[in-house]
């Protein structure tokens, strides 16, 4: 009797058809929720988000005891909010739209083909030499790599330099009490475009206290772009380097030297490939040292 009743159950049940388009949909619905809670989790949106679930969570309830009058307000308020929104965080939806629109799809198919080359292997050797000279030194210094993202924007605060990248360039650019040592260096290909940048500041409330202004202008670009920027710190020496708003810190020379040949023989750029098992957030670094 109890197996009638469930195969006349089931029997009334809707099955809807399902195809293949079906499951090409479930995948693009996934990756788009899955970056766009991915972009949010690390701006300023974040904590809009939990305030968004709050008011939902008040609206079931309303629905639940039928509290009209508060219905009626949030029917008649949800097209301001939604105007609201996008005046407050047009520039995180702009820098969004802007890393969409540089994106390489095909990148990780394509890349690293023979021939790609966004630098020279001099260049490469040269950053790292002056990197680690300065390191050794005690030379704070900030240095931008473009990727696909161009930096235009951030060029304009400087002063131009466009020069060939050489380790004596940089060592005299970030060298105390010189004319261009205060602000970071953007490097486009084999040339150093402009020194003496400004960058935004992280506003992520989980980072380090120990971090430095220096270190969250470095995660602010890489929050920003797809820029990789490379750290000196004039406290300790040591030399740290950011992309993709993920910090990873204590480089020896052959780590940095393999992050620069990952970016000079990729047209992808560094990605997140190599944060994935490291949850980069500096927020798990309290312990280590102050940088």
């Amino acid at each position: 009797m109890i197996a009638t009743i469930i195969q006349n159950y089931l029997s009334k049940l809707y099955m809807p058809s399902f195809a293949w388009n079906d499951i090409i949909e479930i995948i693009i619905l996934a990756y788009v929720i899955y970056k766009l809670m991915a972009w949010i989790k690390n701006t300023k949106a974040w904590n809009l988000l939990k305030g968004i679930i709050v008011i939902a969570i008040f609206l079931i309830v309303a629905y639940l005891l039928q509290l009209r009058t508060v219905l009626w307000i949030s029917r008649h308020a949800l097209g301001v909010a939604i105007i609201a929104f996008v005046i407050l965080f047009q520039p995180e939806l702009r820098h969004a739209l802007e890393r969409l629109g540089t994106r390489r799809i095909f990148s990780g198919i394509n890349s690293g083909g023979s021939g790609y080359e966004r630098f020279s292997k001099k260049t490469a050797e040269e950053i790292t030499d002056a990197v680690f000279t300065m390191s050794k030194a005690k030379t704070g210094a900030l240095i931008v790599i473009e990727q696909n993202l161009e930096l235009n924007e951030y060029l304009k605060t400087g002063i131009q330099t466009d020069a060939v990248v050489t380790g004596q360039l940089l060592i005299n650019i970030f060298e105390k009490n010189t004319p261009l040592h205060d602000g970071a260096v953007i490097i486009r290909g084999d040339r150093v475009l402009a020194a003496t940048c400004y960058l935004p500041l992280s506003e992520n409330d989980s980072l380090s206290k120990d971090l430095g202004t220096r270190h969250r202008a470095a995660l602010g670009i890489s929050e920003e772009t797809d820029s990789v920027t490379i750290v000196v710190s004039e406290e300790t020496g040591k030399v740290a380097l950011t992309a993709n708003g993920q910090l990873e810190r204590d480089l020896d020379r052959s780590k940095l030297m393999s992050r620069l040949e990952f970016i000079r023989t990729h047209s992808g750029g560094l990605n997140p490939i190599y944060y994935r098992n490291k949850k980069a957030s500096v927020k798990d670094e309290d312990e280590e040292e102050n940088i």
